[in-house]
C-alpha cells in the first residue's frame, strides 16, 4: 500500500479513491461518514471468501483499532483469510496497514501483533515484533504484553513461556502487572499451573502486586486441573494480599465447576453466597442454567430461572439461547416456546437450527399453528431467510 502511495498521480489517486468507495457503497454520489464505512465493510466481510476481495473491502474502510467496530471488522477479515489458509494475505493486509502514516503508532504495531496470534502466524508475529525497531516503533511493555497474548490465542504456550522468560531481558522491557498476569494466563490454559507460585515470589521480588484477575485466572487454572487443595490455597492468598473474594471470585469457581460438569458443587457455592448475604448477579445465574442444561437437567435449570428474575436479574439474550435450545432437546416444547416468546419480544432470536428444532417439534406434537406463527414472526425479521422457512413450513403437517 505504501508502494501504490508512493506510484499515484492525482489522477490515478483520484481512481483508486472511486473504486474503493464503489466497493462499499452503491451509490457514488453520498460519500459515507466512517462509521458507515466500517459498517459497510463488516458486512461484505462477513460473505466474502475471495482473499483478494477481502483485501480491498479492509483498503475501501480505512479501518483503525480506535473504534470497536473496525476491530470486530479486522477480526473477522484475518478469520476469513485465515480460515482459507490464505496465510500470504494475512501477512500482505497487516505489512500494508502498519505501512499507513495513521497507523504507524504503538497501538496498531501491538493490535497487528494480536491479529497475527488469531491467524496461527506466531513467527510471523515474532519477525513483526523484531521489524519494530526499523519501522521507528519501539518494543514496549505494550508491545510485549501482545506479543505474549498472540503466543496464547494461537495456542503456542512453549513460545510464550520462552517470550516471557526471554524477551525482557533480550529487549530491555520491564514486565508489567499486565505482562505476569498474560504469563499467568499461558500457564494455566496449558495445564501448568502449579508453576505460577513461582512466578508470584517473582511478582514479590519486583514489588508488583497481584490482583483479583492474577488470582482469578489462577483459580480457573486449578480447577480445570481439578487440583482443589490449590484452589484452597489461592483464597487463602487472596486474603493474605487483602483481596476481597466477592461475586467475581464465586462466578469464576462457579463457571469452572459447571465446566466439569459438577453444577451440584456449583450451585453449593450459589447457596453458600446467600448465605453470607452476598447478592448473585446475572452471570453467576447464567453460568448455573447452562451447566443444568449440559447436564440434563432441565427441572433445575428453570428453578434457577425463576429465581433469577424473582431476584429482579435480567436474563441476557444468551441465557434464553440456551433454555430454548436445550429444552427443545429435552423435549419440552411448550416452556421452550414459551422461553422463544419471551426472547423474542426483546427482539433477541435464536438461531436458525434452534428455531427449526422447535417449530418441527411443536408440529410433532399437534402444535402447527403454534409453529406456523413463529415461522411468520420469523420471516418477518430476517427477510433474507424467507425462502428457508418457506421450504419447512411446507414441510409441516397441516
Amino acid at each position: 500500500m505504501a508502494l501504490f502511495s508512493r506510484i499515484r498521480t492525482p489522477a490515478t489517486a483520484a481512481f483508486f479513491r472511486l473504486r474503493h468507495f464503489s466497493i462499499l457503497s452503491q451509490d457514488s454520489s453520498t460519500p459515507l461518514t466512517s462509521h458507515q464505512k466500517s459498517r459497510a465493510a463488516l458486512s461484505l466481510l462477513k460473505s466474502e471468501q475471495n482473499p483478494e476481495r477481502i483485501l480491498e473491502i479492509c483498503r475501501a474502510a480505512s479501518l483503525t483499532p480506535l473504534y470497536h467496530l473496525d476491530r470486530v471488522a479486522f477480526s473477522v477479515a484475518i478469520s476469513k483469510l485465515s480460515e482459507g489458509n490464505h496465510f500470504h494475505s494475512v501477512d500482505t493486509l497487516l505489512r500494508e496497514l502498519r505501512s499507513r502514516p495513521d497507523l504507524q503508532n504503538e497501538r496498531f504495531a501491538s493490535h497487528s501483533l494480536i491479529l497475527y496470534g488469531q491467524a496461527k502466524m506466531l513467527n510471523n508475529a515474532l519477525t513483526a515484533f523484531g521489524d519494530f525497531y526499523n519501522e521507528g516503533l519501539c518494543r514496549s511493555t505494550k508491545s510485549l504484553n501482545a506479543l505474549l497474548l498472540a503466543a496464547i490465542i494461537a495456542k503456542d504456550y512453549k513460545e510464550a513461556k520462552r517470550i516471557f522468560v526471554e524477551f525482557p531481558k533480550r529487549y530491555g522491557i520491564e514486565p508489567d502487572l499486565e505482562t505476569y498476569n498474560t504469563a499467568i494466563k499461558a500457564l494455566c490454559e496449558s495445564g501448568s499451573s502449579t508453576s505460577v507460585y513461582s512466578i508470584l515470589v517473582d511478582m514479590k521480588s519486583k514489588a508488583i502486586k497481584p490482583n483479583a484477575t492474577t488470582f482469578g485466572t489462577l483459580l480457573a487454572g486449578f480447577y480445570a486441573e481439578e487440583k482443589y487443595e490449590d484452589v484452597g490455597k489461592v483464597l487463602n492468598l487472596m486474603k493474605e494480599h487483602g483481596i476481597p473474594i466477592g461475586i467475581s471470585t464465586y462466578n469464576i469457581r462457579i463457571q469452572s465447576l459447571c465446566v466439569l460438569k459438577k453444577s451440584n458443587e456449583a450451585k453449593a457455592l450459589l447457596d453458600g453466597m446467600l448465605s453470607k448475604g452476598m447478592k448473585p448477579n446475572s452471570v453467576t445465574y447464567n453460568k448455573l442454567i447452562y451447566g443444568f442444561c449440559k447436564e440434563g437437567n432441565l427441572e433445575e435449570a428453570k428453578r434457577l430461572f425463576k429465581s433469577m428474575v424473582n431476584r429482579g436479574l435480567k436474563p441476557d439474550s444468551q441465557c434464553y439461547f440456551t433454555l430454548v435450545h436445550f429444552l427443545c432437546q429435552g423435549g419440552d416444547l411448550e416452556t421452550a416456546l414459551r422461553m422463544c416468546k419471551e426472547s423474542m419480544e426483546k427482539k433477541w432470536v435464536p438461531n436458525f437450527s434452534t428455531m427449526k428444532s422447535l417449530v418441527k417439534g411443536l408440529a410433532s406434537i399437534s402444535k402447527v399453528e403454534e409453529a406456523k406463527e413463529l415461522i411468520q414472526n420469523v420471516k418477518e425479521k430476517f427477510s433474507k431467510k424467507a425462502d428457508m422457512w418457506d421450504e419447512i413450513e411446507k414441510d409441516l403437517v397441516s
